[in-house]
C-alpha cells in the first residue's frame, strides 16, 4: 500500500503546472535581442553549415572560441582554465578546483568545512564523478559505479498535447522510499541502498557492405535493497557523468538560438522535431531554457552544481538546502544522523562562497583546440557527417550572446556540434523516464566537442548516456528515432567513408 503522503504528494505534482508568466528566457521567442541587425546577419552568415569541404574552415580549430585550450593534449586535456580569463579570475578557477576534488567526510569531523557527507551518497567528490573533468563510464569488471548511477523516477500521465503546449509540467515522482536516485553509498553505521547489477546481451547487427558489429544491449536491475521494495512503477534510468569542458560557453548561448532551431512538428517534414527543454529554476521559479543534463534538466551550471551537491555527494547548498540529501521519510534513521551545518560558516553544509567556486571552475572549463582540422581524411569524414544527416541535431556552431555575464565567454564563435534540443531516439535507447516535458524516449543532443579525446583523458571509450557503446561506431548505430536515417546512411558506406567519418569525430 503506497504511504499517505506519497499518495497526497503524487496529487499535488499531478496537477502542478508552474506559472508561464514568469518564463524569463523560455519565451519561445527565436529573435536574439543582444544583436543590432548587422550583428545578426554577421552571426547568420557565420554559424550557416558550410558547403566546402576542401579546407578548414575559418577559427574552426578554436572550438571554444577566444578561450580555446592551446596546451599540449594528454591526460589533462579536460582540466585547463579559459585562456581568457584575467589574473584574479585564474586564483577563482584554482581555488573551484580544489574544492571540486575535495573529499568531503561524514559529521561530525574535525575539518569541520568538509564535514556533511550523506548520510546516503553515491560520491565523496565532485572529482570522483567526473573523473579528470571528462566522462564517467560504467563498471567494468571489478571496477566500481562510482561515476554512473541510478536515477529513480515513477512516470506521471502527462499528455502528450500538454507536453507539446511548452509548459512545464512535473513529468515523475521520486521512489518513495529510496528518493530519486539510488545511493549505494552510506556514512559509517548506516546502510547502503543497494546495488546497480547491469546485464549486456550481445546483439550483432549488419551493415551493408556485410561487416558485423556486435552491440550490447544492457538490462538493469537493483540488488541488496535495504529498505524494502521499490515501488513497483519504479523505472530505472542509467546515467554516466559527462565532460565537463565548455559548460559556460553552452549557457552563454542566447535561448532564442536554441529555440530557433527548435522544430516540434516537423514543419519542414525532414524527420527531425527537436523540442525546446524547459526547466525551473529553484527559488524563482521562472521556467528557462534547458541546456544540462541528459534531459537537459537544468538551465544553468550553478543548478546543475547544486542539484549534484544534493543528490550525489549529500551536500547542502544555498540553491540545494538538502542536509539530509536524497534521504526520503520512509527512511528514518537517516534523518537521525548529523549535519554537516557549521553555524560559524552558513546555515548549509557548502555555504558560499563554495558553490560560487565551485559553478566558476565549472563554467570556465576551456575546450581543447581541434586537431587535424586539415587532413584530409578528416576533411572527407566532415563532409558525410553532414551529408548523412547528422547536424540535424549536432549543429556545429553558435556565437554566444553579446551579454554574456562573463566577458571571456561574450560574442564567441564556438563549436559545440549540438542544437540543445530534445530528441527521440528510440525505443532501443529510453529510459521510460519524463522530465519535465521530456518523455521517456527524448535526450538532449549531448555536445561533440571534445569527444575525440576521450580515451586519452579517462581510459576508455563507453559512450552515450549508460555507456553501453564501446566506441563510437556502436555508439552511432544505436540511433535511432529521429536519428534513423542518420544511422542507416552511415550503416550504408563503405568501410573507407564510414572510417573517414569516425576520423572526424576523433578530431573534435
Amino acid at each position: 500500500m503506497r504511504p499517505a503522503s506519497f499518495l497526497a504528494g503524487l496529487l499535488c505534482l499531478l496537477f502542478a503546472m508552474a506559472e508561464v508568466s514568469a518564463q524569463s528566457d523560455a519565451a519561445r521567442s527565436d529573435v536574439r535581442a543582444d544583436l543590432s541587425a548587422d550583428d545578426l546577419e554577421r552571426v547568420r552568415a557565420v554559424t550557416a553549415p558550410t558547403t566546402d569541404f576542401s579546407k578548414a574552415e575559418a577559427f574552426e580549430i578554436n572550438q571554444g572560441g577566444a578561450g580555446t585550450s592551446m596546451k599540449v593534449v594528454n591526460g589533462d586535456a579536460f582540466s585547463h582554465s579559459t585562456a581568457t580569463i584575467s589574473f584574479e579570475d585564474e586564483q577563482r578557477f584554482k581555488l573551484g578546483n580544489a574544492l571540486f576534488r575535495k573529499l568531503w567526510v561524514s559529521s561530525p569531523a574535525t575539518t569541520q568545512a568538509s564535514d556533511g557527507l550523506g548520510p546516503l551518497f553515491n560520491a565523496r567528490a565532485c572529482q570522483s564523478c567526473h573523473l579528470k573533468d571528462g566522462r564517467g563510464h560504467p563498471p567494468e569488471g571489478d571496477s566500481d559505479a562510482t561515476s554512473m548511477f541510478l536515477r529513480l523516477a515513477i512516470p506521471v500521465d502527462v499528455s502528450e498535447d500538454a507536453r507539446k503546449s511548452g509548459d512545464f509540467f512535473v513529468g515523475s515522482l521520486p521512489d518513495p522510499t529510496y528518493g530519486g536516485q539510488l545511493q549505494d553509498l552510506a556514512v559509517p553505521g548506516l546502510l547502503a541502498e543497494g546495488k546497480m547489477v547491469i546485464h549486456y546481451t550481445e546483439r550483432a547487427v549488419v551493415l551493408d557492405d556485410g561487416t558485423v558489429v556486435s552491440l550490447r544491449e544492457p538490462t538493469y536491475s537493483v540488488t541488496d535493497l535495504a529498505y524494502g521494495p521499490l515501488h513497483p512503477d519504479t523505472t530505472l534510468s542509467p546515467r554516466i557523468a559527462p565532460p565537463m569542458i565548455g559548460m559556460g560557453l553552452i549557457e552563454a548561448i542566447e535561448a532564442a538560438d536554441i529555440h530557433a532551431g527548435a522544430d516540434p512538428d516537423d514543419a519542414d517534414e525532414d524527420g527531425i522535431s527537436g523540442r525546446v527543454a524547459l526547466a525551473q529554476e529553484k527559488g524563482s521559479g521562472r521556467i528557462l531554457t534547458g541546456r544540462f543534463g541528459w534531459k537537459g534538466e537544468n538551465a544553468s551550471v550553478r543548478q546543475q552544481s547544486a542539484s549534484a551537491f544534493a543528490g550525489d555527494i549529500g551536500i547542502s547548498s544555498p540553491d540545494e538546502p538538502r542536509h539530509f540529501g536524497d534521504c526520503t521519510q520512509n527512511q528514518s534513521e537517516c534523518w537521525s544522523f548529523p549535519t554537516g551545518v557549521q553555524a560559524r560558516l552558513g546555515d548549509t553544509e557548502a555555504p558560499d562562497p563554495v558553490l560560487d567556486l565551485v559553478t566558476f571552475y565549472s563554467e570556465n572549463l576551456a575546450v581543447p583546440a581541434r586537431r587535424q582540422v586539415e587532413d584530409e581524411l578528416v576533411l572527407k569524414g566532415k563532409e558525410l557527417f553532414y551529408s548523412a544527416g547528422c547536424v540535424s541535431c549536432h549543429t556545429p556552431k553558435f556565437v554566444t550572446s553579446r551579454t554574456a555575464e562573463q566577458p571571456s565567454h561574450a560574442f564567441q564563435l564556438i563549436w559545440p556540434y549540438s542544437d540543445f534540443l530534445l530528441h527521440d531516439m528510440g525505443s532501443g535507447l529510453a529510459d521510460g523516464q519524463p522530465v519535465g516535458v521530456a518523455n521517456g524516449q527524448e535526450w538532449r543532443t549531448p555536445p561533440l566537442w571534445g569527444v575525440g579525446l576521450t580515451e586519452t583523458v579517462n581510459g576508455h571509450t563507453f559512450f552515450l548516456h549508460d555507456g553501453r557503446a564501446r566506441n563510437l561506431t556502436e555508439a552511432i548505430l544505436w540511433h535511432d528515432g529521429e536519428a534513423e536515417a542518420a544511422r542507416d546512411s552511415f550503416a550504408a558506406m563503405e568501410k573507407t567513408d564510414r572510417d573517414a567519418l569516425i576520423a572526424f569525430l576523433e578530431s573534435l
